[in-house]
């Protein structure tokens, strides 16, 4: 095993974010976390991306069908190019998203997408497959039931996925409050994590 591969840190140069199937006709059917709070965390993770300049690719499964539109709080945020697949489950198996990837030039794919065992495990099983290094964000995905997702969470680590939350990818990308980035980052964790923000407020309340 590459020790190497599991303890190199996320930055704004090596990482770029694949939001996957965030449907409106999907986004119902989840069952496996408060719809609410689900909806924060897909905004907290594009914010973190918006906020560094990272590259973003977004991707739909026939959203002129049942699946419906990409949703807008991903949309007014990273913008409205939308690679519309002509049929494939896995994202993977379009040439039009697997070259958006690739012309980024980087290894690291931050990715999450509704539901987690279909639309985020496929195409993260087979990234990895091709050497690609995937971070798969579970709560900022979501699918049927709690089932489902540990199911799934067994799978994707079988594979070397590395599991994480969003909060964590944009701690790990900041490194250090001091950064470019630490201000505008420090901004999203407070407002789309509660706890978090309650302790901004404390510390500016001094």
């Amino acid at each position: 095993m590459n020790n190497q591969r599991f303890s190199e840190f996320l930055t704004s140069e090596n990482a770029v974010l694949a939001m996957i199937d965030h449907q409106a006709g999907l986004m119902v059917a989840v069952g496996d976390e408060h719809p609410t709070v689900l909806k924060s965390n897909i905004e907290g993770l594009c914010k973190t991306a918006k906020a560094i300049n990272l590259p973003s690719v977004i991707t739909a499964s026939l959203p002129a069908g049942p699946n419906g539109p990409v949703i807008p709080e991903i949309t007014n945020i990273l913008g409205e190019e939308i690679i519309e697949r002509e049929g494939q489950i896995n994202a993977w198996d379009s040439k039009a998203f697997t070259d958006a990837i690739r012309a980024t030039g980087r290894k690291k794919i931050i990715m999450a997408g509704i539901v987690t065992d279909v639309c985020l495990l496929f195409p993260a099983l087979s990234a990895v497959a091709e050497g690609y290094d995937v971070y798969a964000v579970i709560d900022a995905s979501g699918t049927w039931n709690k089932t489902v997702q540990e199911v799934t969470l067994h799978r994707l680590t079988q594979a070397g996925v590395k599991v994480t939350t969003w909060a964590s990818v944009l701690a790990e990308i900041m490194n250090d409050w001091r950064s470019e980035h630490g201000s505008a980052l420090g901004e999203v964790l407070a407002a789309h994590t509660t706890k978090y923000g309650y302790v901004m407020n404390s510390h500016f309340a001094k």
